[in-house]
């Protein structure tokens, strides 16, 4: 990083996604703007076929826009873009930005002034909007019992690896992001495991949810692909 190095980037992966970006990239624009962090914005576009709409989005925006030339998974397109990323502190979210932005003070309070490795949303803990209450009770189902299964066997406890939004010190951003190999869904999961095994110190916050407007991950539909990914994860040495 260099002396003009921004305090914080986020990092933004869209898949075909720009209708849920134009509603909402705004919302964090106009957050970050009525802050002192010097910050930048980085979407990455995983291969969209949208003739150009996902970069016109950004340029509107004034956010750097990066692509992936074929579409290879959000996994892929959140390292790229982490990887990118000048920030001292990195976090990433997703396209419907689905969390109150004011969550991110936070996220750099436990980063900077607690100095922990890594700060990650938790959709569980007591000071959210009980996210489990605001969809439906198949989508609850799958997500809890897919966190108990990862909870249980790969993420030491930690049960919500699948909160869409995470955040990192830049040098543990790199350290995680050059281990990971996982494109799918399932590389929320290999976070973990790689901070886990490298002794990370690990902060869970609560999460308000304010949208919805995202391409959610249907569970039962990918479990096959994201079981495949768990035994990836389990038999690799990192």
């Amino acid at each position: 990083m260099s002396n003009n190095s921004p305090l914080l980037s986020v990092v933004i992966a869209s898949y075909n996604s720009a209708h849920a970006l134009e509603k909402n990239l705004p919302v964090l624009c106009n957050y970050l703007a009525n802050t002192s962090y010097s910050h930048e914005i980085l979407v990455v576009d995983d291969g969209s076929t949208d003739n150009g709409l996902t970069r016109t989005i950004c340029e509107k925006n004034s956010c750097t826009y990066l692509k992936l030339d074929t579409n290879q998974g959000k996994g892929a397109a959140i390292k790229h873009g982490m990887l990118s990323a000048n920030g001292k502190y990195r976090i990433f979210t997703d396209a419907d930005i689905p969390y109150e932005p004011e969550v991110i003070e936070k996220f750099i309070y436990y980063l900077d002034f607690k100095e922990f490795d890594m700060v990650v949303g938790d959709r569980s803990i007591a000071g959210g909007n009980n996210y489990y209450s605001k969809v439906t009770k198949s989508r609850s189902l799958a997500s809890k019992v897919f966190s108990f299964i990862v909870g249980r066997f790969i993420a030491g406890g930690i049960f919500d690896t699948q909160c869409g939004i995470k955040g990192f010190k830049a040098n543990i951003a790199q350290s995680i992001f050059e281990s990971s190999r996982i494109n799918g869904f399932a590389f929320d999961v290999e976070l973990f495991h790689i901070a886990l095994l490298k002794n990370y110190d690990i902060k869970r916050v609560p999460v308000v949810l304010r949208s919805q407007d995202g391409k959610s991950v249907n569970l039962l539909k990918n479990s096959i692909g994201m079981l495949f990914d768990l035994i990836k994860i389990i038999s690799h040495k990192y």
